[in-house]
């Protein structure tokens, strides 16, 4: 079981690859960021409920992994 102690939150909960969130961006280099790639997608259900527990809410997944359900918001 993770802790969520040990969550980072620069990395994908799913595959542990960079997420690319700008919100994590700007917070790591304190330079204004536009929105994130993620406010245009619609994440199933199925994708978020796979995201282990302890990671919910604490890291973003990565497009790679949201891209193989999630659809982009017409």
């Amino acid at each position: 079981m993770l802790n969520s102690s040990l969550i980072n939150p620069s990395l994908c909960p799913l595959c542990g690859q960079a997420n690319q969130c700008a919100m994590e961006i700007e917070k790591a280099t304190g330079i204004a960021q536009g929105p994130c790639w993620c406010v245009g997608m619609d994440f199933s259900a199925d994708l978020l409920s796979s995201i282990p527990k302890a990671a919910q809410n604490q890291a973003c997944i990565c497009a790679t992994c949201a891209n193989q359900t999630a659809q982009p918001r017409a």
